[in-house]
């Protein structure tokens, strides 16, 4: 897997991020609670504890799954898991609901915490259509992988906490690191949380935003290298996006390709 370059939103979503976290750090520091390991990882600027992840996410803590980074699809060996990061966005996230509607294709939508208590009415028609979610940290930081435990924790329960109370009370199913920046701290913990760590086989690009008939031609060219694609709703202008979906959903099916969601 690779990680996502030219994010600029990205930036001013981690900087609103890291800008609310400080307050809450001036008032409380970390607990063991907050650590499943047992240490104490303290980081400047970084929300002191994730507030009550179980209370917070609808109660009693959910059953543990496997910390290893999932690919398979539920529907076997030819189905493919279409996946849809970092909404969701009030203009292009109801256009992807449109197109997948159309198609009668269920997805997994892998939402950034801000965005999500930003527009939980969106997330709540996600929910309604019988999509699934997926917990993509806060802020989307690319580089969590280097940063501490504290940090960790902190990105992955507290967006779980803003995704789990914009759907009214669904839970994530699964963790997306953002860019691929997993590591066996984050993965051990999102499980622990009943989300499994989700990867991806084809990257259509489409962040790139190459145009429809590149993101098509990449889809086209990899799906036989795995069944997680990933596609996008949100981080700038995804007409593009909106536009390959067109193409791509019927071309799978035509091709014999089932679709489900990603093994948990």
């Amino acid at each position: 897997m690779v990680r996502h370059a030219g994010r600029g939103w990205h930036g001013r979503v981690l900087a609103a991020a890291i800008g609310v976290t400080a307050v809450a750090a001036a008032t409380s520091v970390w607990t063991a609670q907050a650590d499943p390991t047992g240490k104490q990882h303290a980081r400047t600027g970084v929300s002191a504890r994730p507030s009550a992840p179980a209370a917070a996410a609808g109660g009693s803590a959910p059953a543990k799954v496997s910390a290893e980074i999932v690919h398979a699809s539920d529907r076997g060996a030819r189905g493919v898991n279409i996946t849809i990061d970092d909404g969701p966005d009030p203009v292009w996230t109801p256009q992807v609901l449109r197109v997948l509607r159309d198609n009668g294709v269920k997805a997994t939508f892998c939402m950034v915490g801000t965005q999500a208590e930003a527009h939980p009415d969106l997330v709540r028609a996600v929910v309604s259509a019988g999509h699934r979610l997926c917990d993509h940290t806060v802020s989307h930081d690319t580089g969590m992988d280097h940063k501490s435990q504290a940090y960790q924790s902190q990105q992955i329960l507290d967006a779980e906490r803003m995704i789990t109370k914009a759907s009214g009370g669904v839970r994530p199913m699964y963790y997306r690191a953002p860019g691929g920046a997993f590591t066996p701290y984050s993965r051990g913990l999102a499980a622990s949380r009943g989300m499994r760590p989700l990867g991806w086989n084809v990257d259509s690009k489409d962040f790139e935003r190459p145009g429809t008939a590149a993101i098509v031609a990449t889809v086209e060219k990899e799906v036989a290298n795995g069944p997680t694609i990933l596609f996008h709703d949100a981080g700038g202008d995804r007409s593009q996006t909106v536009a390959a979906l067109r193409e791509v959903l019927p071309w799978l099916r035509q091709q014999g390709y089932s679709f489900g969601f990603p093994v948990r």
